[in-house]
């Protein structure tokens, strides 16, 4: 009687135990996931040349995003990708700067934001598969020709987690990238008021396994050592989002990175609109480098 009694304890407690995980892992995911703001192409009217474009990324999912194209002799093509829960229209004060620079602008949205489909979940190595995706485009649309790379936030550690795995890429602006995703969880974590030990720690480990990647092996600390083609770093000296020891950190890993700080939080649109003569240096001196070697590029 008392071993029935026993084994009958052990399964109830068990039982709780999973059921409490399951909510617990269910209202983890819910703070997790990114809200959804869609674009309304009305809102965002340009007199600059516009198509609206879709493609396919993985998973059989469709992306959206605008293609715009410059009037200007074409120095190359830019791919922008926005951040945690924001979408293409996040970095439209670049492109009217870019186009006059004579390079061609793919604005697009991630999964799970903007107008493109909806996956199970959001995740920075989904966002470079996006990234990739868009590329996949870029190339069967046009000539192979400069291809810069442009990010804000997680869209910028995307943005050089796709391009530490590539080789066609000349040029790569990270605007406000976090350093190592696994302290950008703790500052989440430490915002609810969670503590590391045990819970915190085990939420790190069940995001980890949930992405399917290691934080080490996807933090940009370790994949901008990876990156072939020049690095500009720019960052709000005053981000209460992602501090700018972040940036210094990623700046001391590679040394064709260059950091440059500017007056600003985290989000940097107005800021990147008036230093924006010098992303477009940047990216005119690579494209010239890049030329330089490869001359039939």
């Amino acid at each position: 009687m008392n071993l029935w009694l026993w084994v009958s304890g052990t399964l109830i407690a068990s039982t709780v135990v999973a059921v409490l995980l399951h909510y617990f892992h269910q209202r983890l995911r819910q703070q997790l996931t990114p809200t959804r703001e869609s674009v309304t192409t009305a809102e965002h009217a340009r007199s600059f040349n516009r198509q609206t474009i879709r493609f396919k990324t993985k998973n059989g999912l469709t992306l959206e995003g605008w293609w715009f194209t410059t009037t200007h002799k074409q120095q190359g093509n830019a791919v922008l990708t926005h951040g945690w829960g924001s979408n293409r229209t996040a970095l439209l004060p670049l492109v009217p700067v870019l186009l006059a620079a004579g390079w061609n602008v793919l604005a697009f949205d991630v999964r799970n934001h903007g107008n493109s489909d909806e996956d199970s979940f959001s995740s920075m190595p989904r966002f470079a598969e996006d990234i990739d995706a868009a590329l996949a485009w870029l190339h069967s649309t046009c000539d192979r020709c400069a291809t810069a790379l442009i990010g804000h936030s997680v869209g910028a550690a995307a943005t050089l987690l796709a391009a530490s795995q590539r080789s066609d890429i000349t040029a790569v602006i990270s605007l406000s990238s976090f350093a190592h995703p696994e302290d950008m969880m703790k500052r989440w974590l430490a915002e609810k008021g969670m503590p590391f030990f045990p819970l915190g720690w085990y939420v790190l480990r069940y995001v980890e396994r949930v992405i399917g990647y290691r934080f080490d092996t996807i933090a940009p600390l370790h994949t901008l050592a990876l990156i072939p083609c020049p690095v500009l770093l720019v960052h709000g000296d005053s981000d209460c989002v992602i501090p700018p020891t972040d940036a210094h950190r990623l700046a001391n890993q590679m040394d064709k990175a260059v950091l440059r700080l500017v007056p600003g939080g985290h989000d940097l649109t107005s800021s990147v609109a008036q230093h924006s003569d010098e992303l477009v240096a940047f990216l005119q001196a690579s494209a010239n480098a890049k030329m330089a070697r490869c001359p039939s590029i």
